[in-house]
């Protein structure tokens, strides 16, 4: 089972200087994945309007801040850019990491961002699909030619190509059966955030089963889709790693001692987890540093 961590979003403001002295001590640690929330902007209770740094030149310069570790979007939404400029843009960050790029995709939620930054909010997994079609044509054929309801690409070629012939993989972060079913018969992984599966690895067992159901349908073979899942680990300091807010009511985060974080983590793992992307709280260098014992634990 893999393990990453989700860098800081808007829990405070964060310098450049310190978010590449977290993925580099990601890498120190022994961590296999990084990861940046592709947002734009949030109203945080009791403090205003706040967004984080845009993702895709994020992940471009901490391609090149690192060597080993895997990184991506937790998870890009397709609507903030052309489908065939998303494409072309993960293409080159994968070229710069020299293929550790995992490529997270999603419709995107927030009303607010897109408002804010003029993308259009309605029919969001219509324009989704169109969006996917271009981005994993071009990124595993090099070319397309589409016309659609949204959008359109003439004769579209994807050059240079990154260094994986068939691109880097896809991640679909969705548990919508209708985004489901529209990516299920192409991706490579999913992904549930903590909130949605509880926090819990029944909970997370729970999604994954509808995964299985979806794939049925759809005639993908289940056991093709690795399995991911966002998880919530607390230490001392922590207040609630929630856009500013709190955590919900009724979801426990995973904190204690290395050896009961271990056992926690290893829980996911146990049902059907492959890839785990760490959420901190708080997110500092002291708590990435802490991972390392916890990695121990877990005989890594």
């Amino acid at each position: 089972m893999k393990i990453g961590v989700q860098l800081p979003e808007v829990e405070r403001e964060v310098r450049w200087g310190e978010l590449v002295r977290m993925a580099r001590l990601a890498e120190e640690v022994g961590l296999d994945s990084i990861w940046v929330g592709d947002h734009l902007l949030y109203d945080l209770p009791g403090i205003g309007p706040r967004g984080p740094w845009e993702a895709w030149t994020s992940l471009a310069a901490l391609a090149e801040a690192t060597d080993r570790v895997e990184l991506g979007p937790l998870v890009a939404a397709t609507a903030f850019h052309q489908p065939q400029m998303l494409a072309k843009m993960a293409a080159t960050v994968d070229e710069i990491s020299g293929g550790r790029l995992i490529l997270g995709l999603g419709a995107g939620w927030n009303e607010r961002e897109f408002r804010a930054f003029g993308f259009p909010y309605d029919r969001r997994v219509a324009r989704f699909e169109e969006a996917f079609t271009i981005v994993r044509t071009l990124l595993r054929d090099g070319r397309i030619d589409f016309q659609g309801e949204f959008y359109r690409a003439d004769d579209c070629v994807l050059s240079p190509r990154g260094p994986r012939l068939a691109g880097p993989p896809l991640l679909v972060g969705s548990t919508g059966r209708r985004m489901l079913r529209i990516t299920l018969p192409h991706v490579d992984a999913w992904n549930v955030w903590w909130a949605r599966c509880g926090n819990r690895p029944q909970g997370f067992a729970e999604e994954s089963r509808r995964v299985d159901e979806v794939c049925l349908e759809v005639g993908r073979d289940p056991t093709e889709i690795e399995r991911t899942v966002a998880v919530l680990c607390q230490f001392e300091g922590g207040g609630g790693r929630v856009m500013g807010g709190r955590v919900p009511e009724g979801i426990q985060p995973i904190q204690g001692s290395p050896a009961q974080m271990a056992e926690a983590l290893s829980a996911f793992g146990e049902a059907g987890a492959d890839h785990l992307q760490l959420v901190l709280d708080p997110i500092t260098e002291e708590t990435i540093a802490s991972l390392g014992p916890v990695l121990a634990a877990l005989g890594r």
